[in-house]
């Protein structure tokens, strides 16, 4: 269940990272978003195990991405790094939160 999820999750991060990434990396700093939101949605339902397994682990876990949030900070250098991780980890855990009260 989990490389079937990640089948469908991680083309989606690879298309973004490259359709938007720019001066900073919108398409990482999206789907980390967008999957902070969805992974926060999906644990207010409660799913069983093969469900999690597939929307939770595989498509959430295909779909983000700490490794390139981590290369284009780094690649930013100090100042934008900084912005990059402000722009990332804010919105994410404000979209996590706003997923899990949704589902809720």
């Amino acid at each position: 269940m989990v490389a079937l999820g990640a089948a469908v999750g991680a083309p989606l991060r690879y298309l973004a990272g490259h359709l938007f990434d720019d001066v900073l990396p919108l398409g990482t700093i999206a789907v980390n978003v967008a999957g902070s939101f969805l992974l926060g949605w999906f644990s207010a339902l409660g799913l069983d195990g093969s469900s999690t397994a597939l929307l939770g682990t595989g498509f959430c876990g295909g779909l983000t991405t700490y490794s390139a949030f981590a290369v284009h900070t780094h690649d930013r250098g100090p100042w934008l790094g900084s912005v990059t991780v402000l722009i990332t980890l804010v919105p994410a855990l404000l979209a996590c939160a706003l997923g899990f009260w949704l589902g809720s």
